[in-house]
């Protein structure tokens, strides 16, 4: 099965290709949502909406901008834990952080986190011997724990609230519960499957061992603590009448995250808001909004541009260690004939 599978997927790959299946999705979502933005904010007051900015309480924004700091720092162990699974553990949770924080927060924001958030780690670990495979792996590995997250708090989410899904795919609640419960026992399969035996995927040089049972749990934990503590930064920032479930509330922002993610766009931009504000119709819109951009302020644009700082300070300490390397190259073949005059006058002298 699994082999007739590959080669249908390869033949479809041939003939059509894949990439053009999902450039053609992603212009789907953000046509979408220009659309549904267009309807939704036809009218918006913006003077209201400044208003409404001004209105949140200050408390609300600074415990909001503390979950989104734990949000960053619980992003730093995707690297270290994938760092440890492809056996590079000789690699420092400092750098694993560096890597973690300004890759993420550069692919947030660029957009095609694949390949920018890869860039930069590429950029960071070349330093510590790892090669273009090993960041390759890194980039996987974390990736795979992010969307083990989703799916885990999706699956319990949906399961528990199946409402807050059908809010945004307009799917009966009952079917979006079944679908939650299919996704939590394909989670327990996978972890089964994990848990009895060691399990390696890839071929030739590109070979990943994925995590064991224990491991995996870990895995989903980290998933978990990192798009909880982003719902919870969004939840402080949404309005508080009418009353919301942080359930609902995650489920909601979880989802509307993933359809930015499968947009490509540049931090979901359009696509992410319009599926807030569809979903959380119940707010007034010009508070909402307020939510949303101080969220897009502080989830966004802050860490951007600390990662582009740290990564910029990173570049000139390097150029200046190279230019030291450099001048101490240049003394030591300096010294070199130096060293050796005392012995040639000693031959003079001899010949003398």
């Amino acid at each position: 099965m699994y082999d007739r599978l590959r080669a249908a997927s390869e033949a479809f790959d041939r003939k059509i290709g894949w990439h053009r299946v999902g450039f053609l999705v992603s212009l789907a979502v953000i046509a979408a949502a220009a659309v549904v933005l267009w309807k939704m904010l036809h009218g918006i007051d913006v003077h209201e909406v400044i208003a409404a900015v001004k209105a949140i309480p200050r408390f609300d924004i600074v415990v909001a901008a503390a979950f989104v700091a734990a949000g960053y720092f619980t992003l730093t162990f995707y690297d270290y834990f994938a760092l440890h699974t492809i056996g590079r553990g000789d690699v420092p949770y400092r750098i694993a952080a560096l890597a973690g924080f300004t890759s993420y927060s550069v692919g947030h924001n660029v957009g095609a986190s694949a390949f920018t958030g890869g860039a930069v780690r590429y950029r960071i670990y070349s330093r510590h011997g790892l090669s273009a495979i090993d960041v390759a792996k890194v980039c996987f590995v974390a990736g795979f724990t992010f969307w083990l997250g989703n799916a885990t708090v999706l699956g319990l989410g949906i399961a528990i609230a199946p409402e807050a899904a059908s809010a945004i795919n307009q799917v009966p609640a009952w079917i979006n519960r079944g679908l939650a419960i299919v996704t939590l026992i394909a989670l327990a399969t996978y972890v089964g499957w994990v848990w009895t035996t060691r399990r390696v995927i890839g071929r030739s040089n590109w070979e990943v061992t994925l995590p064991g049972g224990p491991l995996t749990l870990l895995q989903i934990a980290i998933g978990i603590v990192d798009l909880g503590c982003c719902a919870a930064a969004m939840y402080m920032l949404v309005p508080h009448e009418p009353y919301i479930g942080f359930i609902t509330l995650a489920v909601i922002f979880v989802a509307a995250t993933l359809l930015g993610f499968a947009s490509h766009s540049p931090g979901g931009l359009g696509v992410f808001d319009a599926a807030m504000l569809v979903a959380l119709w119940q707010f007034e819109k010009e508070q909402l909004l307020a939510g949303l951009l101080l969220f897009r302020l502080l989830y966004y644009l802050v860490p951007f541009a600390l990662a582009l700082l740290i990564l910029g300070l990173r570049e000139v300490w390097l150029a200046i260690e190279r230019s030291r390397g450099r001048a101490a190259g240049a003394r030591v073949a300096d010294a070199a004939p130096a060293r050796a005059s005392p012995a040639t006058a000693g031959d003079d002298r001899a010949a003398g």
